[in-house]
């Protein structure tokens, strides 16, 4: 198998350093991988756009409140203060990453990436409008008239119609969509979010319309250390050099001559398929995406002149090397193995963490003002600020109590009696306060840890919260204040 093609580009005769690139027009392609890239296509798109429009009871499924430092996921309401999950999916994003390369290259940059799949999108409407590759290049190179000027412009408003719609959306994940686009009709939506709108959008139209594959060859950096991540065993898109050169135009002739050319017949399907317009039969390169078109492409074309299929297949160098390797020694290697329970280690870690994630989160903040003070009834009372984080779905009343200090009574500012509760709304932070009081003549030092006790009152499986302070008292005990 042939390492990665290394293009030296070098100034042209007028002394520029960069050459224009001409457009790339793919011609369709179908076969069972393009079927497999249809269903993900359909599927992320139709999970991006309709996502947004799901209600979980009274509010947005997934909405990510920047002002009010909430994200809602369905039953979910994660806070500032579960930046672990972020920490775990990340960790769990770079080994899928790992994985997926080591187990198939770039199989993510052909079936999932976000630019793969709106570029499919805005190819497939270009294709609807202007017809097959063939007609695109003739339209491309016709003068202008008014069939082509009707074609482009009716391609201009689906493109920039989608890249708004999407722009849209994107801001709906942080705006309610609904309360959105009733601002947008009535002409009243805030500045931020129009500004969003139209930035993604024009991103969109940018990255999937008008560069294309030039942000898979230039921009993308996994482009350029995937080659770090592959190994021999790795499968690739490749093409049997072997079998099919040397390459001969036309059906193989069924004699028995030595020279027999390969079953190749250089019809350049392959190429004319590729969204990224390279050659497969040059060996690997980075420009390739791992679609899968031109494999697709050459099973066609090997069915119709009576040639076996797989003269393009995903194979690796060991298989090229070694034909007795199965597809299964290549795929359970240690290497895939070992981040194959990585990856399933952080799953589920992650799974239980957030399944065990308490719904219940406190702060308790000593009063600054004083650390003591002499109530009307000659009892040493401590004041502590509390700050309730109700986490959960419904609205839940809490309970304080308290240990460490015997005689102490602990009790929220307002109410009467010890074990009242306090209610906090599905999703709310509460602000109260708690305060301690020890009788004169109790026995205290000075200043000792005490431990404040949060119980929710309502619900099948009630959470607690334990947060310890300080209890400050005088100096001295007093022998009386009466």
């Amino acid at each position: 198998m042939k390492e990665f093609k290394i293009e030296v580009v070098t100034a042209d005769a007028g002394g520029g350093l960069y050459a224009s690139s001409d457009k790339i027009y793919p011609r369709e392609a179908k076969g069972r991988f393009q079927n497999l890239r249809n269903i993900s296509v359909y599927t992320l798109l139709g999970v991006y756009y309709l996502f947004p429009w799901l209600q979980w009871g009274d509010r947005q499924a997934i909405l990510f409140d920047l002002p009010a430092r909430k994200f809602h996921i369905f039953m979910l309401t994660l806070w500032p203060q579960d930046f672990f999950f972020l920490t775990l999916l990340l960790i769990l994003a770079g080994l899928s990453l790992f994985f997926f390369t080591a187990v198939a290259g770039r199989i993510w940059c052909g079936f999932a990436c976000p630019q793969t799949i709106w570029t499919e999108a805005f190819v497939r409407m270009e294709r609807w409008v202007e017809g097959t590759r063939a007609q695109q290049i003739k339209l491309s190179a016709s003068p202008w008239n008014f069939t082509k000027i009707r074609k482009r412009i009716s391609k201009q408003f689906l493109w920039i119609s989608f890249a708004l719609l999407t722009g849209v959306t994107f801001v709906g994940y942080f705006v309610p969509i609904r309360e959105l686009l009733t601002d947008l009709v009535n002409l009243e939506i805030a500045g931020w979010s129009l500004f969003w709108v139209f930035f993604y959008g024009f991103a969109t139209y940018g990255n999937a319309g008008f560069m294309r594959e030039q942000v898979c060859k230039y921009m993308c950096p996994y482009a350029r250390f995937q080659s770090a991540m592959f190994d021999k065993d790795t499968l690739i898109v490749a093409y049997n050099e072997k079998r099919g050169e040397p390459r001969e135009r036309g059906k193989r002739p069924k004699d028995d001559r030595v020279d027999q050319p390969g079953d190749c017949i250089d019809c350049g399907i392959c190429v004319q398929v590729c969204p990224t317009g390279i050659d497969i039969r040059d060996g690997l390169q980075y420009e390739c995406i791992a679609c899968a078109a031109c494999i697709d492409a050459c099973d066609e074309v090997m069915d119709r002149v009576d040639l076996p299929r797989g003269l393009i297949q995903y194979s690796s160098e060991n298989r090229d090397a070694n034909p007795k390797i199965t597809l299964k020694q290549t795929l359970f290697r240690p290497r895939v193995l070992v981040y194959a329970t990585l990856l399933g280690l952080v799953v589920l870690g992650f799974t239980i963490a957030l399944f065990n994630r308490s719904t219940l989160q406190v702060d308790v903040l000593r009063d600054r003002n004083a650390l003591y003070r002499w109530s009307a009834e000659h009892q040493i009372e401590n004041i502590y600020r509390i700050k309730l984080m109700n986490k959960g779905q419904v609205e839940q009343q809490y309970t304080i109590s308290m240990q460490g200090l015997e005689k102490a009574v602990v009790v929220w500012a307002k109410l009467a009696d010890e074990g009242y509760s306090i209610p906090v709304a599905a999703g709310e932070i509460g602000d109260f306060t708690a305060i301690v009081t020890l009788p004169d003549d109790a026995n205290y030092k000075r200043s000792q840890v005490i431990s404040l006790i949060f119980e929710e009152v309502n619900g099948p499986d009630t959470e607690s919260e334990i947060e310890k302070t300080k209890f400050w008292g005088p100096a001295k005990q007093p022998t009386s204040r009466r």
